[in-house]
């Protein structure tokens, strides 16, 4: 533990913000399981309302810097590719 006291403010923001960074990204993963699971089961309608959903957290992690860009960019593509192949 820091002994100098903007030190110590440094290391209680740092662990309140990864905490909150954890949150977001547990969320976003949990919308892209369940995204997932709605394919797996054929659910065409509630593949289409998660892929909204997954799409819109994986877009707010990345516009936070919680994810890079381009790895939101990949997972939405992939998400994309496995909701077409469903309803073709």
């Amino acid at each position: 533990m820091p002994n100098i006291k903007s030190a110590i403010k440094r290391v209680k923001t740092n662990d309140a913000q990864r905490a909150h960074n954890s949150t977001i990204k547990s969320a976003m993963r949990s919308a892209v399981k369940a995204f997932e699971a709605k394919v797996a089961n054929n659910d065409v309608e509630g593949a289409k309302v998660a892929y909204v959903e997954a799409v819109r957290k994986l877009d707010k992690a990345a516009g936070r810097n919680i994810i890079h860009k381009n790895t939101a960019a990949r997972n939405k593509s992939r998400l994309a590719k496995q909701l077409n192949g469903l309803t073709a």
